[in-house]
């Protein structure tokens, strides 16, 4: 079967990554015929990237799809006997029409006070839509739907979805507060992530390993999100992770694994990109030989790796936490939304979240401390939560299966 994916990369975001890798991996395995066509935000990056022999990178750029791919696939549908030079010049919508199922793997949709995304969120789907392609949400954190536009959106849109998962108990209630019957609870496909030895090599040659050594290593991982909601509301985001930093390495004596999640190696651009952050970081903690910060893009099979040799991990970025929970590791989150509570409700955590509008020093370092104090019982729930919590992730592949099987085009 054919199947269409927006809303993730190979490039920047490597939660995004990770989502779109595990999506070609399982179907791949599930479906010997498998072709996948990627609708790229970073369509020459991710063309750069990509290594699966059955995946397909085409130009997604906001641009292009919010004016030409939505435009061309309104004409397709609209002017029949116009589809066949349609197709020829506008290859996206090529790919569209024949594709059986589209994935919107947007990690976090339709939410209130994020206003500015709701037009890219509507985009994604719109021309799937248009030509008649069945869409599957996957996993992802949706709601809530208090404000009138977003309301709007979500009440126009959601509805013609073939099929939404959501990521958690929090955005579940959200859609059923809209009176939706096409929603399924579910996991972050990212959770079914495999790491190969292949990956493993690519990491041992980007990174000295012998730095997590002991077992005795901090992981954190910042958000140029979160600095850009901290400095809004005039805080000192940069300075603030510096000291969080420095408390590891200085008070508490322990190394700490410095992590850009979300990485664009060739740009300065802070969107899908916490490398500039990290670098700010980095030049200004005080043991700079006790911190190790790889200054590059890494894949999120090597970052999941080098993630799981930490002892203990502190993330910002959502699918960093994904990562270091799928790894068994002791995890502190700060975080801005819902959506990283309900995922480490799944595994019965939701006590190590912590969100940034009531952080101070003095409250992360004594949370830190209890989670350190009892990291033997958390590792322990993590191993038992974790077969659950991926076998609910692999749940949405049948319901993937399912709309692309019984796909119909008009």
């Amino acid at each position: 079967m054919k199947y269409a994916i927006i809303g993730s990369a190979l490039a920047g975001n490597k939660g995004a990554a990770a989502m779109l890798e595990s999506a070609v991996q399982q179907l791949s395995e599930r479906d010997a015929d498998a072709r996948v066509t990627l609708l790229s935000m970073y369509p020459r990056s991710d063309a750069a990237q990509n290594e699966y022999s059955n995946l397909t990178v085409l130009d997604a750029s906001p641009l292009r799809l919010g004016v030409l791919i939505n435009s061309a696939a309104l004409a397709y549908r609209l002017l029949p006997p116009a589809r066949a030079a349609i197709a020829a010049r506008v290859p996206e919508v090529a790919a569209l029409a024949s594709a059986d199922v589209l994935l919107d793997q947007g990690g976090i949709t339709f939410v209130d006070g994020r206003g500015k995304f709701l037009i890219y969120n509507v985009a994604s789907v719109l021309p799937a839509l248009f030509v008649g392609t069945p869409v599957v949400k996957c996993a992802q954190a949706l709601g809530p739907f208090k404000t009138f536009l977003n309301s709007t959106a979500a009440k126009a849109i959601l509805p013609r979805m073939a099929a939404i998962v959501s990521r958690g108990a929090v955005s579940q209630e959200h859609l059923e507060g809209l009176g939706l019957k096409n929603t399924t609870a579910g996991a972050d496909l990212a959770f079914t992530l495999d790491v190969t030895e292949r990956d493993i090599a690519a990491a041992r040659s980007a990174v000295d390993v012998t730095f997590f050594d002991g077992n005795d290593v901090i992981g954190i991982s910042p958000s140029a999100v979160l600095r850009k909601s901290a400095e809004a509301k005039g805080g000192n985001y940069v300075a603030e992770v510096q000291r969080m930093v420095d408390y590891f390495t200085g008070v508490l004596g322990k190394k700490v694994f410095l992590v850009a999640h979300s990485a664009r190696a060739n740009t300065d651009k802070a969107h899908n990109n916490d490398l500039p952050l990290c670098r700010e970081i980095y030049a200004g903690v005080e043991r700079k030989d006790m911190v190790l910060f790889p200054d590059a893009e890494l894949s999120s099979q090597s970052l999941r790796y080098l993630i799981g040799r930490c002892d203990l991990f502190v993330a910002s970025r959502f699918h960093a936490m994904v990562s270091s929970l799928a790894m068994q590791v002791p995890t502190l989150v700060i975080g801005w939304s819902h959506k990283y509570r309900e995922v480490l409700d799944m595994f019965g955590l939701a006590q190590w979240a912590m969100g940034h509008d009531v952080y101070t020093d003095d409250a992360f370092q004594a949370k830190f401390a209890e989670l350190a104090a009892t990291k033997t019982d958390v590792r322990a729930t993590l191993a038992e939560a974790f077969p659950r919590v991926r076998a609910t992730a692999l749940e949405q592949v049948d319901v993937i299966l399912r709309v692309a099987s019984g796909a119909r085009k008009a």
